[in-house]
């Protein structure tokens, strides 16, 4: 039972990866701007099957697209055996529920299995008991011949089953690991990214040049988006670490439970064999007792694969549809919620604005200190500037915070220190150019600061409207469903398959084994007694 707690686990995980970690990047960089307004509901869904219109009611009121509809069309036991059209929600217990009837057959399987063979052996051990067993007459030549036929063929398909087995949990412990790596260093990224951030603002809020700083109200405005940013770094690089061991732990559970598993039941075929063909009845009893149990707990598991190799491929078929229709209210809005366009928008304004304003510090700076001839009683404005005058720096934004052109003279925000540098003076002990230039190197090494602040923040706000209006969790899905959904669908089915394979031969092998040790035991005891037969005749004449 805890192994199929585990695998179930597992499942959840696995088949959510991505939205583990997208979870708290998207929701804590909302709070970046203001709230966003809740959709209005939706209350039927049409989607057109191949023979028919089914009309589809979502499971919540306040989803109007649903994802996988298709796919997830399947009979909900709980539900009086209708079918489930809500879709891929993985907070609904009813998409839970149809999942896992999928999976009813093999189970049914295992019950029956379980059932039926032990009743078969229980019968088998109380005429042992009993002594109601009658020594054996008659012997089929074809009978023997078929039986050990089909216990070679049926060893060699368990074989067989084993290995794909095994190799079908290396690859599929290959895929999740590959794709668990992937969502970890986009959300690793995220992280560094929201931390850089932090750190231009915070560099931005103490900017000071010639005196001349950024106005309290925006330096509030900084304390503030700072805050929200530092908790959603810190939260998002502990919950990224925390979910990953745990699904790194889970994973390598799963690893080592298959691996114990194919080992058992090669090991088991392989001893089953040799001891019904060297006529061993009590070890090949013992061995088909243990078989019957792990026989039983295969196919369980053959089910557990089978929801497995299902969810896994309602959620990609759920990424690529979202990834087609990222504005429409779905399941996934509970687990990655995007803000609209309104909020965007407010979030790079706000970035922008500081921007702006450092650049016109600077260029305040530039036009009132730098490139003016103070006589030298105007300290400490006055510090022997000479030479040509300073260009400005080009703000890249107008007033209205659209994109701006830069014009002739003025130097962008990627080669402005470069420039400057030329017009920097050598000073004194009192700090005045004793050189020609119009910029000490106190005041360029203020501007230049204020010259990285502003490109950093320049640079990192259309990261921020990626992350809030889903840009960043939409590429994350697409890379996924492209790249990673392929190899996890193919691999949780060679698992599936595997198991499938593994437990059909040992099951048949185990009753081949107790039939070819009957038919042994019959052309023994036929063979000894025509034996002795021909010797009492032989003694008569």
């Amino acid at each position: 039972m805890m192994l199929c707690f585990s695998f179930r686990n597992s499942l959840l995980m696995l088949s959510l990866l991505v939205v583990v970690v997208t979870t708290t990047t998207t929701t804590t960089t909302t709070c970046l701007a203001v709230s966003f307004e809740d959709s209005s509901a939706e209350q039927i869904s049409a989607v057109t099957t191949t023979n028919r219109d089914i009309r589809l009611e979502s499971s919540s009121s306040s989803i109007d697209h649903v994802l996988a509809p298709r796919r997830t069309y399947r009979k909900d036991p709980f539900n009086g055996l209708k079918m489930y059209t809500g879709g891929w929600n993985i907070t609904s217990p009813h998409y839970w529920h149809s999942v896992v009837y999928t999976a009813v057959p093999f189970f049914a399987i295992a019950v029956i299995w379980f059932a039926v063979f032990g009743l078969c052996l229980f019968v088998i051990c109380l005429c042992y008991c009993c002594s109601c067993q009658r020594e054996p007459y008659g012997y089929s030549r074809i009978a023997y011949a078929l039986s050990l036929i089909f216990l070679i063929c049926f060893t060699l398909a368990a074989i067989i089953g084993c290995i794909v087995l095994y190799v079908g949990q290396g690859k599929f412990h290959t895929s999740t690991i590959n794709t668990l790596e992937y969502v970890v260093r986009q959300a690793d990224a995220t992280s560094q990214n929201l931390t850089n951030v932090s750190e231009y603002l915070s560099a931005a809020k103490q900017i000071n040049i010639d005196q001349v700083s950024l106005p309290p109200n925006v330096q509030t405005d900084i304390d503030q988006i700072q805050n929200t940013i530092d908790s959603a770094a810190t939260t998002l690089s502990n919950k990224t670490q925390d979910n990953s061991k745990r699904i790194k732990n889970l994973i390598q559970f799963v690893r080592l439970a298959l691996i114990i598993l194919s080992a058992a039941m090669l090991l088991l075929t392989f001893l089953g064999f040799v001891f019904s063909i060297l006529g061993m009845q009590l070890p090949v009893y013992i061995l088909v007792i243990t078989g019957w149990i792990l026989v039983t707990g295969t196919f369980v598991l053959c089910g557990i694969f089978l929801l497995l190799h299902n969810v896994t491929g309602d959620t990609c078929v759920a990424m690529n549809q979202w990834v087609q229709n990222p504005t429409a209210h779905t399941a996934l809005d509970d687990i990655m919620p995007c803000v609209d366009k309104a909020t965007s928008e407010e979030t790079l304004t706000k970035t922008k604005q500081v921007t702006s304003q450092l650049v016109d510090s600077i260029n305040t700076v530039i036009s009132n200190v730098s490139n003016i001839n103070f006589a030298p009683n105007f300290v400490p404005l006055y510090y022997n500037q000479s030479g040509p005058l300073v260009p400005s720096l080009c703000n890249p934004y107008n007033p209205d915070f659209t994109d701006r052109a830069c014009t002739p003279g003025e130097v962008d925000l990627n080669n402005a220190t470069q420039v400057w540098s030329g017009y920097v003076c050598e000073t004194s002990a009192n700090g005045t150019c004793v050189t020609m230039g119009r910029l000490n190197p106190t005041l360029y090494g203020q501007m230049a600061a204020t010259v990285n602040v502003s490109n950093g923040l320049n640079e990192y706000g259309p990261f921020l409207v990626e992350l809030e209006d889903c840009t960043f969790g939409r590429q994350t899905f697409m890379d996924i469903e492209e790249i990673y959904c392929p190899g996890l669908r193919e691999d949780s089915r060679r698992i599936y398959v595997g198991l499938v394979m593994v437990a059909t031969a040992v099951m048949l092998s185990l009753v081949f084994w107790v039939t070819y040790g009957r038919e042994r035991r019959h052309r023994a005891y036929t063979k000894h007694h025509n034996e002795a037969a021909d010797n009492k005749q032989g003694a008569q004449i």
